[in-house]
């Protein structure tokens, strides 16, 4: 049998507050080394010989992941203007094309186009397929329409390293502009007078930190800086309010903000501060103009209500208070505020689950009235469901467009009445072959943290799998296979929704849950806080906790069990691995931030600085270096358990990306050989994706056949692997 790839281990101490740690794999950061590159390309051939002979299943799921999807299809047009915008895709190719169509006299809704024919009038914006040859990989991270529709910006990125080269394409029939920009980052704002726009720049840190203002026809190197942000805790972004009146440019931390306004038809004026940072105090806003015509500011803030709250004041009186529209409610959070005409859509989470609600705005004096009082949710089925906003370019609209979904909810588009509250569905995602929702269940069971508190767990199975009881909850009929996905960090919510590629797991008897851990945000405000900071580790033990009551109570077993998280979740899955290697036969852990406190102690890397607010700062503060290092998974890997036994860990599909600028391609190729040298008998397997980031291939066919690859693993590692 083939050994694992080993490379020489070159001790490298690292000593802070007094204590000593020592990386035998520091040296593989360097990826100018020709050596670091050949270890990864070693255990990359080392993974495809080892998982050789699962190549007949990967086959098989990547061809029932295909057959399930439109692979020609249109998604619904939505209209901004004169026009309707919408998107292709085409079997066989890769990446989307972006398209639009002018608004015919008559029309009163968008228009109903066969992905199969070509529309007389039909104008490409983009075609990715295009821009993407040559390149192994495509990002498109700017893609924005002047407002007199005449003009184009994309940003290209072909490394996976999040930096985009900015072209402006003419749309109208004029003649092409030689304007081009480099390292323009995510973010971007056209003026009104669709001859200048505004956006962010990266520092070394890859942190957004620069506003600057282009003017099309001129070369880069004439743009204007409008401000720099020198705390490196700090983020620039910039966008264009859904009026389109204003520009605004909000300046954040993880935990303060702050924004600047100006107007969007005097792009050469100065930017005015709406309120000053002031820390711990977040906010963001919205601008609306009403019926009278009258201009308000709307605000989310935090401030004196953990779960946010919503206040308004006139523009023109900056110096009048501001008045509360919506107070605290405590454990439903207030997400968002989106102002049109005649109404406000505000989303918020209700019972766990992201939701939208409407409210109209009154005509006369006071725009907003009782507002809460008329405030209407957007109806999205049994729960769990996630019903969130779709695409709404209009401002002034009738109708607002969501998007529902469950976890066996195929997602819907639909738009909504603002007045009587009738929803149309526009389209709903096909699943070809035939997909019958009765053959699965969906429900929510609730698991007892160590401390009390009851943490939300989200589950589908096959009927047969599960006994639906008269209140609706939800029983084993005897041990399944089962995954286990996590994420809980920085308030991220992981809501329920839908897959078809999830479908060839629930098809073998799999069951899937998502474990609603603390550190997200799936119940508010404080259920992110419970698990961050000096509490972070509540994280990991409520995955845990979950995972032993799915197996107490005969969802599962260990031998059956699997859990699955990237990013942040990565961290998640190293932690529960070291915390309770027992629990599971297997692991998938991809782009993992494992080596935690190496990583939070270096301030050249990228997102280092900014999220000290989320981890701690283990450079200023002995007790976050403590805690820290009390769960990073790279820094508690065991030859032994706590009885002195020989550790077994369960076993690991890791993946990183080499241009990964957030989370270091270095941390699961050190992770990998440190499990591997705690003891012989770890399975640990490492794919690096070569030529991409954090988010893995760009390609739809190549993200499909990566998920066949891993789901053929946690298959085979269950026992799963006959279509039942």
């Amino acid at each position: 049998m083939p050994t694992a790839p080993r490379v020489p281990q070159r001790p490298f101490e690292i000593t802070r507050h007094g204590d000593t740690r020592v990386d035998p794999y520091h040296w593989l950061r360097d990826r100018d080394d020709d050596a670091v590159l050949a270890h990864l390309l070693a255990e990359n051939a080392y993974l495809a010989e080892q998982l050789g002979y699962l190549a007949p299943l990967e086959s098989e799921l990547f061809e029932e992941i295909k057959a399930r999807i439109e692979e020609t299809d249109i998604s619904v047009p939505v209209r901004r203007g004169g026009w309707w915008y919408y998107e292709r895709t085409r079997e066989g190719l890769n990446y989307p094309i972006s398209c639009r169509l002018a608004v015919g006299p008559d029309a009163v809704g968008p228009p109903v186009i066969d992905p199969d024919v070509e529309i007389e009038g039909e104008q490409v914006i983009l075609d990715e397929n295009l821009e993407a040859e040559g390149h192994d990989f495509l990002s498109v991270g700017v893609l924005a329409v002047s407002p007199d529709d005449s003009w184009v910006c994309v940003g290209v990125d072909f490394e996976g390293d999040e930096r985009h080269r900015v072209t402006v394409r003419p749309l109208a029939g004029q003649a092409p502009l030689d304007d081009e920009l480099e390292d323009v980052y995510y973010g971007f704002a056209w003026a009104g007078d669709s001859r200048h726009f505004f956006y962010t720049r990266v520092d070394e840190a890859m942190r957004p930190w620069q506003l600057w203002r282009h003017e099309i026809g001129t070369p880069a190197g004439r743009d204007v800086l409008i401000l720099s942000e020198e705390d490196a805790q700090y983020n620039v972004s910039v966008g264009r309010s859904r009026d389109d009146e204003v520009i605004l440019v909000a300046i954040s931390s993880s935990t303060t903000s702050e924004y600047y306004y100006l107007d969007a038809n005097q792009p050469r004026g100065e930017f005015t501060l709406l309120e000053g940072r002031r820390q711990d105090i977040e906010y963001g806003v919205e601008h609306l103009r009403d019926a009278q015509g009258r201009r308000w500011w709307l605000k989310i803030t935090n401030e004196d209500a953990t779960d946010f709250r919503l206040l308004a004041r006139p523009v023109e009186d900056a110096g009048s208070p501001w008045r509360e529209l919506v107070a605290h409610r405590p454990g439903r959070r207030l997400d968002g505020v989106d102002a049109f005409s005649n109404f406000l859509a505000i989303s918020e989470r209700v019972d766990g689950c992201a939701a939208v609600a409407i409210v109209t705005l009154l005509e006369g004096e006071d725009p907003f009235g009782d507002l809460v009082q008329r405030m209407r949710l957007v109806d999205g089925g049994p729960a769990p469901t996630t019903v969130s906003l779709s695409a709404n370019a209009m401002y002034e609209t009738g109708n607002l467009r969501v998007s529902i979904t469950s976890m066996v909810t195929p997602r819907l588009v639909a738009d909504v009445d603002v007045v009587s509250g009738e929803v149309t569905v526009l389209k709903q995602q096909r699943v070809l072959g035939g997909y019958d929702a009765s053959r699965y269940v969906t429900g929510r069971l609730w698991v007892t943290a160590s401390d009390g508190v009851r943490v939300p767990v989200s589950v589908v199975a096959r009927r047969d799998r599960v006994r639906v009881n008269d209140d609706g909850s939800l029983e084993p009929v005897a041990p399944s296979p089962l995954l286990l996905y996590g994420y809980g960090s920085y308030e991220i919510s992981i809501d329920p929704g839908f897959s078809s590629l999830r479908l060839s797991l629930l098809d073998r008897g799999v069951v899937f849950a998502i474990a609603h851990v603390r550190g997200g945000g799936e119940m508010g405000r404080s259920w992110y806080e419970m698990g961050r900071l000096a509490q972070k580790p509540t994280t990991f033990s409520d995955f845990v906790r979950v995972a032993r009551h799915l197996v107490e109570t005969g969802w599962t077993t260990p031998e059956r069990l699997c859990a699955r998280g990237g990013s942040a979740g990565g961290l998640l899955m190293g932690a529960v691995m070291n915390l309770a290697p027992e629990l599971f036969r297997c692991v998938v852990a991809e782009v993992p931030f494992v080596d935690v406190v190496t990583t939070m102690l270096d301030e050249t890397l990228p997102l280092t600085v900014g999220e000290w607010e989320e981890w701690g700062n283990p450079e200023a503060s002995a007790t976050a270096y403590r805690t820290m290092k009390s769960y990073s998974p790279y820094d508690h890997v065991s030859a032994t358990n706590d009885d002195g036994s020989p550790r077994v860990y369960p076993h690991l599909f890791a993946a990183g990306g080499l241009n990964d600028s957030r989370v270091g391609f270095w941390e699961p190729a050190k992770w990998v050989l440190k499990l591997r040298d705690a003891n012989p008998a770890n399975v640990a397997y490492l794919k690096t994706e070569m030529g991409a980031g954090h988010g893995g291939p760009s390609g739809r066919y190549d993200a499909w056949r990566d998920e066949a690859q891993i789901l053929a693993f946690v298959l085979h590692e269950l026992g799963a692997t006959t279509l039942e």
